[in-house]
């Protein structure tokens, strides 16, 4: 081990030592706590068919409307930025869908906001499941958006650093819109039938760190009910949701003009919005002008959404999927080394779900993930719980000359490697945001101030995204749960 090595992992183990021995035990609880209102979906997987799929769309905005007399906070770039308009209502979407073999539906709903705590998760989960209103769920998946001029909905982006930015009221009503969302879903229920088409996507994407390397595809599900009335679309695809740069204006973002042009053009229909692998950072072509302001930032980002929404709406190569749904999730435990976000969630700045390690010096953060196939070995779907470096997927990792670490990746098997059905995409920020989750061989702190200030390598490469990250191993557990998950469900 150098010297680098051995000082900054002496200076994070220091200050961490610090914290947690400080902190009140009613900050942690226990992994069976914290998965309370998880629902662990398929105890093993089937390839039985059931006869035809049952579908429903519900929806509701959350947008607060006395932002001129009180004080909210934007999310996702500085802190401290106060709402002063609206451009576009913030939604909660869901999506209920049942294959019709007696197990259960399932339900995904998508947040326009740029994370969410697996607490807060639970709390929705919670809400929907003691209402009475859900027939039989075998699993509740809520995701974000991203959009990184939504609300501040995890806390990080308040007045000071050290008070939250979170609003109780404007949190409680996003709950109350999600749970609603999802209720409604399940009861506007149809039975009807299901396809899935992707496309490569040509020169929207950017990747502004390396390895360059992303999903290239959007993917689409279209649901058509018997009854002719309008489809129900599902879009997957990978980019930051940031494309108004650091605006004061309330918005979904891309997302929703992507979904305005869906639902503009397909009679009748409503579409729901699901983000990607967007670690590394994936975003749109043109992310470097906005970051500069020197486009035109709205007009950029509602013509960004708008062609999105056309592609989709163009895809032709579609694959009927049989009514085959099967689904598996598992609580997990990460290590919680990064001290910024562990000091924040002491002065109750975030609100995540955290435990002791068998070593009392150290803190876990619970959390989840989840895998899903749709059809006969049709479609593979990876619930990550954050912001995943697409290698951590399709194994593109750098060589040991260009990773800053000047060492190969080590791991079992990337998540690609985990399936053999024909299609297989991720499905970020599901069910918690742990931020980034980065490949080990290129994960690199500040000698000095690890986790707060960001580090440059000997190739003078930025590392601003282990900042925002909860630790270096947290993508070797994630890859270990998940696979450990899959042959649980396959009994291998």
């Amino acid at each position: 081990m150098s010297f680098k090595d051995s000082f900054t992992k002496k200076s994070v183990n220091t200050l961490m030592k610090f914290i947690v021995s400080t902190m009140p035990a009613g900050c942690f609880t226990t992994q069976e706590s914290a998965d309370e209102f998880m629902l662990t979906g398929d105890d093993k997987f089937s390839s039985a068919s059931g006869e035809k799929w049952t579908c429903g769309f519900g929806k509701s905005v959350f947008t607060p409307t006395d932002y001129d007399s009180k004080i909210y906070y934007i999310a996702g770039y500085d802190s401290n930025n106060p709402v002063k308009g609206v451009l576009d209502n913030l939604y909660a979407r869901a999506v209920y869908l049942d294959d019709n073999r007696g197990f259960g539906g399932v339900v995904f709903c998508a947040l326009d906001c740029v994370g969410i705590s697996r607490k807060d998760i639970n709390d929705i989960r919670k809400l929907v499941l003691e209402s009475g209103r859900l027939g039989k769920v075998k699993s509740i998946n809520i995701c974000s958006t991203h959009t990184h001029a939504g609300i501040d909905s995890q806390g990080l982006w308040g007045e000071k650093l050290y008070k939250s930015g979170r609003d109780k009221v404007f949190t409680d009503n996003l709950k109350k819109a999600a749970a609603q969302a999802i209720i409604t879903s399940y009861e506007s229920r149809k039975d009807g039938r299901f396809f899935m088409g992707y496309t490569p996507v040509e020169d929207m994407q950017a990747d502004v760190r390396t390895p360059e390397t992303y999903d290239k595809n959007l993917t689409r599900f279209r649901f058509s009910p018997d009854d002719k009335s309008g489809d129900i679309y599902i879009v997957n695809f990978a980019s930051h949701a940031e494309l108004l740069g650091t605006t004061s204006l309330v918005s979904a973002d891309f997302p929703a003009y992507l979904i305005k042009e869906i639902e503009e053009n397909a009679p009748d229909s409503n579409a729901v919005f699901f983000n990607g692998a967007i670690g590394g950072m994936i975003s749109a072509k043109e992310i470097k002008k906005v970051y500069r302001d020197s486009i035109d930032c709205e007009a950029y980002m509602k013509d960004f959404g708008k062609q999105l929404g056309e592609i989709a709406l163009g895809i032709e190569n579609e694959t009927e999927l049989k009514p085959i749904l099967n689904i598996k999730s598992k609580g997990i435990a990460v290590p919680g080394e990064n001290t910024v976000l562990i000091l924040a969630r002491y002065i109750k700045v975030l609100n995540n779900d955290i435990g002791r390690t068998k070593k009392r010096s150290r803190v876990c953060i619970f959390s989840e993930v989840g895998y899903m196939e749709l059809g006969d070995k049709d479609v593979a779907v990876f619930l990550i719980p954050g912001e995943l470096f697409p290698e951590l997927f399709n194994g593109e990792f750098l060589t040991e000359k260009d990773s800053a670490n000047h060492r190969l990746a080590s791991y079992k098997k990337v998540l690609a490697d985990m399936t053999d059905c024909k299609h297989k995409f991720v499905m970020g920020l599901c069910n918690d945001e742990l931020g980034y989750i980065l490949a080990e061989n290129d994960f690199l702190l500040n000698e000095t101030l690890p986790y707060i200030n960001k580090a440059t390598d000997d190739m003078n490469r930025d590392h601003y995204e282990e900042t925002n990250s909860t630790g270096c191993e947290t993508g070797k557990i994630l890859l270990d749960e998940t696979e450990s998950l899959i042959k649980s469900a396959y009994n291998k």
